[in-house]
């Protein structure tokens, strides 16, 4: 594990070079096909030691790490272009990689907590930084204190245990079960803003519209998972506590997926019904997660990578549309058929991922989550209902609404696609459906 991040801090001085934009997303794509190419142990934990352990969770979410990264650049081509502080921008998406990389792949807690947190300072410096609005600077103070405010009690959870237990290592949480009310709440609390849970959600539509386009690809790619990450390491330790207390977090889960569903269909600006979209998918993650069974966690965990390649697809898509008409508006992006037809076979793919249609990885993580809440309480199957109804709607909506109708009359210039925007949404799209075919080892992790 650890040459590979000695591969992305040596990558650093790259990126400040002349002309080394493509030359740095071919580095990291060859540290894809090294880490892919791993010869991965079928145990529960390989690549054990001290500092850094790898298992099947961590491995499927470093990959989606770093395949993120370097859909961002390849995504951030504009930027390149007008030479706008472009090292400064490899800079800094090579160091939240660095980030990710560690909080998916050290065994301690604290490390884990470190990083976590660390990974905040890129994300907020890629918004303030290249965002779009004046606005920006508010998402950015969003983001960092709806995550800060709740992550201080954490830290003191996390002092707590240690003190307890004399030990930080993850894997020795299962031979322990906590049972104290205020430190469950400390330690989940901070992964359900980051999630984001419904009622602590605010942040993270207001961060991706103002984020760039290469700022909502990891927001919804790989931010979002690392509180699903840190759910799935913690909830070994409060097994009892949460057969106490699940209920709560599922029926706020159930009825905001509910009411973000609906309210998806109130957004005229294309970025913010993707972002609501999100929480939407995310609010039924929590729910596997949180009820602790079998199906649940690994529905999740499908989920999770779904998701990621799934939504960061549509933040491509809803970019390039912007960089064409500098609008997110839906009126004003409207019949773009007219002008690209080959994008509207690319929406409509990505929009019926999103959707759950087979062959995608989100169809398997939702028919796992349907049936570990089903399995929980019959009473969950109302509200899962209307949640993938209206699904399938906001989507449809979102497709049609871009897709069809009178173009904008104002529009006097425009040009269609090029083949690297094409490629970024293949390569979106292919492993999202094509994982399906071995859904297996995403359903043994645990094992």
């Amino acid at each position: 594990m650890m040459k590979f991040l000695f591969m992305m801090i040596f990558l650093i001085p790259l990126c400040f070079m002349k002309n080394m934009f493509w030359m740095v997303q071919m580095v990291l794509l060859l540290m894809m096909f090294l880490f892919m190419n791993k010869n991965m142990m079928m145990m529960n934990f390989f690549d054990l030691g001290y500092m850094m352990f790898c298992d099947y969770l961590s491995y499927g979410l470093i990959i989606l790490s770093i395949w993120i990264s370097i859909m961002m650049i390849m995504s951030s081509e504009n930027l390149y272009k007008e030479n706008y502080y472009v090292n400064f921008f490899l800079f800094n998406v090579v160091f939240l990689l660095i980030m990710l990389y560690l909080t998916f792949s050290v065994s301690n807690l604290f490390m884990f907590y470190l990083f976590f947190e660390g990974s905040l300072i890129p994300t907020l410096l890629l918004i303030v930084g290249w965002g779009y609005q004046p606005e920006r600077i508010q998402a950015g103070m969003y983001l960092l204190f709806y995550t800060l405010f709740v992550s201080l009690p954490m830290l003191m959870g996390i002092f707590f245990i240690y003190e307890e237990i004399n030990s930080m290592i993850m894997y020795f949480f299962k031979f322990f079960d906590f049972n104290y009310y205020i430190l469950y709440i400390s330690m989940i609390m901070a992964f359900l803003v980051k999630m984001p849970m419904y009622f602590v959600h605010l942040w993270l539509p207001k961060a991706h519209v103002e984020a760039p386009v290469s700022g909502s690809m990891i927001l919804a790619g790989i931010m979002l998972k690392l509180g699903g990450y840190g759910l799935l390491r913690v909830m070994m330790m409060f097994q009892e506590m949460n057969l106490k207390l699940n209920y709560i977090w599922v029926t706020i889960s159930l009825m905001g997926g509910f009411y973000i569903s609906l309210k998806c269909f109130c957004q005229v600006d294309i970025k913010s019904l993707i972002a609501y979209s999100s929480v939407a998918h995310m609010s039924i993650v929590i729910c596997g997660i949180m009820i602790m069974n079998y199906w649940g966690f690994m529905g999740s965990y499908i989920m999770m990578i779904g998701h990621g390649l799934c939504s960061s697809g549509m933040f491509c898509l809803a970019n390039i549309m912007y960089e064409r008409l500098h609008s997110r508006s839906l009126y004003i992006n409207k019949g773009m058929m007219n002008f690209m037809p080959s994008m509207s076979l690319w929406w409509f793919l990505l929009m019926s991922s999103n959707m759950a249609a087979p062959p995608s990885l989100n169809l398997m993580g939702e028919i796992s989550l349907i049936n570990s809440l089903i399995s929980w309480s019959w009473l969950s199957m109302i509200m899962l209902m209307l949640i993938s109804f209206f699904s399938a709607g906001y989507s449809l909506y979102l497709y049609s609404f871009t897709q069809h109708g009178k173009y904008y009359s104002g529009l006097y210039s425009y040009y269609m696609g090029v083949s690297r925007e094409y490629l970024i949404l293949m390569l979106h799209w292919l492993p999202l459906n094509m994982m399906i075919l071995k859904i297996d080892y995403s359903m043994m992790w645990m094992f």
